[in-house]
């Protein structure tokens, strides 16, 4: 059976690219155009090959007996998992092995957990276009659940999409989904698209979108490239001390604009057909050929310009267009540039075995390649078999997650999760937490990238990504969790040493390379260049995107993991680990605000800032008992506390920078809270307790919970889906207030 499963899954992947594609937008499906086709939910399968998760739709019987559904499958679907409902809990630590027994069930045969991480709306759209101008084969089942995913994500106010699933509707929204619905065959005569046309024309019509929205309409034919600001390859011509450089820019910015521009310079288009003919007709507010592109290069619509240019950035643009464009851009600059920035595009597939750094850089390099390398080439097939990494499927429909996954991450944060709460050492759950070290055994990155200073590359050896060591991509709080969590499973009777000293100590090696002059940690890379880079933002609708900052996140996670490494290797660059401690304590004083709190970048917001900045002042001996600054970050906690015992943040605080109360009390807020003032030290338990009985209250019969408000965020305004945390951060609050105030009981 399991050698059939394998060859099963083989056959459908070998498969795929010879199944027809959709196009021209006919009625593609044979339905009425009132009637939305689905596929049937029982014939999808998650493959999981080494952490990298792609969904497979089986056509057959036959296919369907020899790869049976699994519970996860099942769940992530939202079919009947046939669970048991389980005992009723009557203390923390029977709610905990509730939910260990239900999420124990998701583990993936790997070692890790899996999880869709959407949120952000602008990914389908430059996906299904790609596949559109490249004539990459769609598959029907893919096609079906995508358009019936945008239609499950419409306002129902106004029928308009939004930059994310919870945000207000917007140009670049709308815009790129309608134009991906009418690709996916529907009319624009549906009464949805009808709502959707109409608030796109309120909002001023496609000339009135943001940079990356033009962009994508141009590659697609329907839009003029005169529209487009500037994105000149000749940017990676320029020396390396210049402090504009591309090298200096945050890795996404640099890694999306490298394909961007080489596209740009070559002005690809695809070949109008009678179909996006009549798409450009309807997205505009008056006929396509009486507009004047050319006048629309700053034209933005007020929903979507969340960082409006700069006057720097405009007189530059200017420059580019009137002067160097058509008078001093040779063809030889422009050669010159194309093949280096191909170049690095071809490091950068060649460095994540064409996996790429995101879903969007991803699709474009599939374009450059395209464009360069031809329809047939190893290149192009290599990135087509790469798109189906991002795709995540579920009740919804088919989404575009926001990397290739989250494995090493979420797989990271529940060993902790187990740890904290004492129970690493429970027999029910060592077979579990065995299979999650081998998994963060297997994905600890073992080199360094070929060439790694010539395509701008931060050493890696050591470290892990935040998805699979496939992407490769160090990230410095990812490599503190997953390093964390080894050394606490490795530490605890009964479980192998699979990842040696040696590992470890190259883990340390890399996230020493990795501070900022400021004390503080970045994500991916140290800064490189100045704030003063935002000038330059061209996207329009995020904020903090042009450089790499330091984060309260990323900092304290490095503190806990080198405070825990020091404890069993004292030896091992003690000084170097000593200096970097306390200099990165030095930034998470400077960070946090006059009310006691810190901002946080990567989750909503302010309580998930605080709760790991309150752990790693404790892992330092910081604590309300002794710490001012550790009282004042409790004293903001509690400041929020809702009358319901909970907390409950608005992603709006992450757009807004000022605390924001969401409508209702949030599971994975309280449990954040929580473990901030447990961490600190917090001497009365009662506001612990109220927040505590919230979380278990909210627990399902099966032992999970439900999915509450997003809980994630990157560049202040896109907001993105966490759903094991759901499960994990629960799980360690009521495990830690167990393991450190006895157990809590109620009746």
């Amino acid at each position: 059976m399991a050698r059939s499963k394998n060859e099963l899954q083989q056959a459908l992947k070998d498969g795929a690219a010879r199944k027809p594609n959709l196009v021209d937008g006919h009625d593609i499906f044979g339905s009425p155009l009132d009637v939305d086709p689905e596929t049937d939910r029982k014939r999808w399968r998650l493959s999981d090959e080494a952490g990298r998760q792609t969904w497979h739709y089986l056509e057959d019987d036959h296919q369907v007996q020899l790869w049976p559904q699994s519970v996860a499958d099942k769940y992530f679907l939202d079919l009947p998992t046939g669970l048991p409902t389980l005992p009723s809990p009557r203390s923390g630590l029977e709610s905990i092995n509730n939910a260990l027994t239900f999420f124990s069930k998701l583990q993936l045969p790997p070692g890790n957990w899996a999880c869709e991480y959407g949120g952000p709306m602008f990914l389908l759209p430059g996906l299904v276009i790609t596949w559109y101008v490249t004539n990459t084969p769609i598959p029907r089942s893919h096609a079906i659940e995508i358009r019936n995913y945008l239609f499950a994500r419409q306002n129902g106010e106004d029928g308009g999409w939004g930059l994310h699933i919870e945000g207000h509707s917007s140009v670049f929204g709308t815009a790129m989904t309608y134009v991906v619905l009418r690709l996916l065959g529907v009319s624009e005569e549906d009464k949805r698209m009808v709502k959707a046309r109409g608030t796109l024309h309120k909002l001023g019509g496609a000339t009135h979108g943001p940079h990356w929205a033009k962009f994508w309409l141009s590659v697609l034919g329907i839009c003029s490239w005169d529209a487009v600001n500037p994105v000149p390859p000749e940017l990676w011509l320029l020396p390396d001390w210049l402090p504009v450089a591309p090298w200096r820019w945050w890795i996404h910015m640099r890694q999306v604009f490298l394909p961007m521009s080489f596209i740009y310079s070559k002005r690809f288009s695809h070949p109008l057909t009678p179909l996006t003919t009549q798409i450009r007709e309807e997205i505009y507010t008056r006929s396509y050929g009486s507009i004047d592109f050319l006048s629309h290069r700053n034209t933005i619509s007020p929903t979507d310009n969340y960082h409006p240019k700069t006057w720097v950035l405009n007189v530059i643009n200017w420059a580019l267009v009137n002067v160097w464009n058509p008078y001093l851009r040779t063809q030889s600059v422009a050669q010159r540039a194309e093949d280096w920035t191909f170049t690095l595009i071809r490091m950068e597939d060649e460095n994540t075995k064409y996996a790429n750094l995101g879903p969007v850089n991803g699709p474009m390099n599939l374009l450059a390649c395209y464009i360069r390398d031809g329809e047939g080439s190893y290149s192009v097939r290599r990135h087509r078999e790469r798109m189906h990494d991002f795709l995540w499927m579920k009740k919804e429909g088919m989404l575009m997650n926001g990397t290739n996954g989250v494995q090493t991450w979420d797989t990271s944060f529940l060993i902790q999760a187990v740890v904290a709460a004492g129970l690493a050492e429970d027999p029910r759950w060592k077979p579990m937490l065995t299979k999650a070290l081998e998994f963060l055994e297997d994905q600890q990155i073992r080199e360094n990238c070929p060439n790694q200073s010539i395509c701008y590359r931060q050493q890696r050896k050591g470290a892990w990504a935040f998805s699979t060591k496939d992407q490769g991509y160090t990230v410095s709080d990812t490599t503190s969790e997953a390093m964390k969590s080894v050394i606490l499973l490795q530490r605890t009777p009964g479980y192998p040493t699979l990842v040696s000293d040696e590992r470890l100590e190259q883990a340390v090696d890399t996230l020493l390379t990795m501070q900022n002059s400021s004390g503080g940690f970045s994500s991916y890379e140290p800064t490189r260049g100045s704030e003063y880079l935002e000038y330059l933002n061209a996207a329009e609708v995020f904020g903090r995107i042009m450089v790499e900052y330091d984060y309260p996140e990323c900092t304290t996670a490095v503190v806990t993991v080198l405070s825990l490494f020091k404890k069993y290797y004292p030896h091992y660059r003690s000084q170097d680990i000593e200096r970097v401690t306390q200099d990165a304590l030095s930034y998470i004083r400077t960070a946090q605000r006059p009310d006691g709190s810190w901002y946080g970048s990567w989750g909503v917001c302010f309580t998930y800032a605080s709760m790991f900045a309150l752990e790693s002042l404790a892992s330092v001996g910081e604590k309300f008992e002794n710490s001012e600054r550790a009282r004042r970050g409790c004293d903001f906690l509690l400041s929020k506390q809702m009358e319901d015992g909970g907390w409950g943040e608005s992603y709006k605080a992450c757009e807004t920078g000022v605390y924001t109360h969401h409508a209702r009390s949030q599971v994975v807020n309280t449990a954040w809270a929580c473990l901030g003032l447990m961490e600190a030290g917090y001497p009365d338990r009662a506001p612990i307790e109220r927040g505590l009985r919230l979380i278990a209250g909210r627990q399902q019969p099966n032992g999970e919970w439900h999915q509450e408000a997003i809980e994630g965020v990157f560049n202040k305004s896109c907001m993105i889906s966490y759903p094991n945390y759901k499960f994990i951060f629960p799980i360690k609050a009521l495990g830690m207030f167990a393991k450190h105030h006895g157990d809590m009981h109620w009746t």
